[in-house]
């Protein structure tokens, strides 16, 4: 309602808008916008037709001959649904919603789907509220699925602790679409009563519920699909894909900074599987968005691996539309949103113009100003002092024990079991691994040792550790890590390179040690220096060294994590 609007005004109003619409649709008035003489995507009949498109108050109200005020030729281009991001944690970005928005909207990106479970696992259910103030009133709708698994599961360390009671009143707003990614398949498959009643919770609302479930198969993903997982982002093959997808779940097709799944399901891009296939990023660095773009680079890397650009373009826009059922985007019709974008061609796919909900937001190489949101002070404070723990010492991270070692697997999560080591040793590339605890002030450390990583001096740490971000560290020796732990302690959050006892880059994260309050260039230029000082200590290339630790300690991908408690077997579900 507007600010002092009563419901019958409100009615009114409506009716009003509603009969405005009617009447340009029949052409009697001319409408807000009118796309000329456009070649637009049409994702009922899969095939391009051609026409103008008319807009009236956000909505397209009809293709064929209108005209307007306010024309734009678009006979040039090719105009395509607002692209959709199905799965995307906007914290992976290291920038603020703001400055995501800045960054995407100039790649067609017009609706993401985000769930905030990284800084939940920080903040609890203030991380929920400082991302929806952060996202409110953006260019690019920002909806939210609820974290299922704060913590991820009973192993992990986090800032909080959530049930299904804590988060059922936000199922409610506007914005939220469901359960996001149901992470503890293991306790869904072994019926654990909060996990199941999370899952019923969001049902009760009518909402979906998303899956995380790698690897899995036979009985036990039968089990996981009649809980009620709807989807699943974390298909690293063709086989378990299709399972998953004969037995009912939709599949987001994962192309990120840290894992990339399209050329191992390209084939779901067919006429006989592509309509249960979406597009998603799940995290997204700087580096990447800059250079690369956002599901605008999965549909030009898909269309140049063989996909059907209908089918790539589908699968990036009305698929997620409509699984998310978000009835009114996803399409170029009469009565949805004006959510549009021109592409050049369908080999390169670049973006010339976005409009949302009937605005121009991106033209000319120029992306409109917008306003930043405004975040209530009490939750500004609270994501800026989110670290409590002691300093760490190199005594503190002493072990006399042979203990498990996690073996790298290139562009993948998922790890091997590498047995146990009595040591570090260089020269086999075996470094030690440590994840403290930063949260409560426990003084819990976990160590383990890591096979593939490449490091020969210093130290790496970062407070972005999955999903409890605790500090983790990598090093060659003990006061290394301890100085790159204590680096990323004082900055409260960040990433640290350190070597000989000195940083030699470090990138603060101020809120919540997840994300940065400067600018996505500034943050880029950061990242990619402490990226560089890292390599020159070691790291191999291929590795991103920041992303590929991050995901070290998440409990819930095989085979081996290491938590503040030691060295986690996932598949196991036990310590080694």
């Amino acid at each position: 309602m507007l600010p002092n609007e009563t419901h019958v005004e409100k009615v009114q109003r409506k009716l009003e808008k509603k009969q405005r619409a009617v009447r340009i649709a029949l052409g009697l008035e001319k409408a807000d916008l009118v796309l000329k003489n456009a070649n637009y995507l049409n994702v009922f009949s899969n095939e391009f037709c051609r026409g103008d498109i008319a807009v009236a108050d956000g909505l397209i109200v009809g293709m064929g001959e209108y005209t307007s005020d306010t024309e734009l030729d678009a006979s040039q281009g090719i105009v395509c649904p607002g692209f959709i991001d199905a799965h995307i944690h906007l914290e992976s970005s290291l920038v603020t919603p703001w400055e995501f928005a800045r960054a995407v909207i100039p790649h067609g990106t017009t609706t993401v789907i985000t769930d905030p479970h990284e800084i939940t696992n920080v903040m609890g259910l203030q991380g929920i509220d400082y991302m929806l103030a952060a996202s409110a009133g953006l260019p690019m709708d920002v909806h939210f699925m609820l974290p299922s698994c704060v913590p991820a599961t009973p192993q992990d360390e986090s800032g909080a602790e959530l049930d299904y009671r804590s988060i059922d009143p936000y199922f409610d707003h506007p914005r939220v679409l469901g359960l996001a990614e149901m992470m503890n398949y293991v306790g869904v498959v072994n019926q654990d009563a909060q996990s199941i009643r999370k899952i019923l919770c969001s049902q009760a609302h009518h909402k979906k519920i998303d899956g995380h479930a790698p690897g899995l198969t036979g009985h036990a993903l039968n089990a996981y699909i009649a809980a009620g997982v709807y989807s699943d982002h974390e298909c690293f093959t063709l086989d378990n894909a299709l399972e998953k997808l004969r037995k009912g779940q939709f599949i987001m097709i994962r192309e990120g900074t840290a894992a990339h799944n399209l050329e191992a399901l390209l084939p779901l891009l067919s006429p006989q599987f592509y309509s249960r296939v979406m597009f998603a990023t799940d995290d997204k660095h700087p580096s990447d968005l800059m250079r690369g773009g956002h599901i605008d680079h999965i549909v030009r890397k898909a269309v140049a691996l063989g996909a059907d650009p209908i089918l790539a373009l589908k699968a990036a826009t009305h698929n997620a539309a409509r699984y998310f059922l978000m009835n009114n985007k996803g399409a170029i019709a009469p009565g949805y949103l004006a959510d549009l974008i021109v592409i050049n061609n369908l080999q390169d796919f670049h973006v010339e113009t976005v409009i949302k909900k009937g605005k121009i937001v991106y033209a000319d190489g120029q992306t409109a100003p917008f306003p930043k949101p405004d975040i209530p002070s009490p939750l500004r404070e609270d994501a800026i002092n989110t670290m409590h723990l002691p300093a760490v010492t190199a005594d503190d991270l002493q072990t006399s024990r042979p203990l498990a070692c996690l073996g790298l697997i290139p562009r993948e999560l998922i790890t091997s079991d590498l047995g146990f080591e009595p040591h570090a040793d260089i020269q086999r590339d075996i470094l030690k691994l440590c994840v403290v605890e930063r949260h409560r002030n426990t003084g819990h450390i976990g160590i383990g040792y890591l096979h593939g990583y490449g490091l020969k001096q210093g130290a790496v740490a970062t407070s972005i550790a999955h999903d409890s971000h605790n500090i983790i560290a990598v090093g060659v020796d003990d006061a290394d890590i301890a100085t790159a732990v204590n680096q990323v302690r004082q900055m409260g959050g960040g990433i640290a390179v350190v070597c000989g006892g000195k940083a030699l880059h470090s990138l603060p994260l101020s809120i919540a040690g997840l994300i940065s309050d400067q600018p996505l260039e500034h943050v880029n230029m950061q990242l990619e220096a402490a990226k560089s000082d890292a390599v020159s200590l070691g790291v191999k290339p291929g590795i991103d060294p920041f992303m590929t630790l991050s995901f070290l300690s998440l409990p819930v991908i095989p085979a081996l994590r290491v938590t503040t408690r030691g060295v986690f077997h996932v598949e196991r579900q036990e310590y080694l």
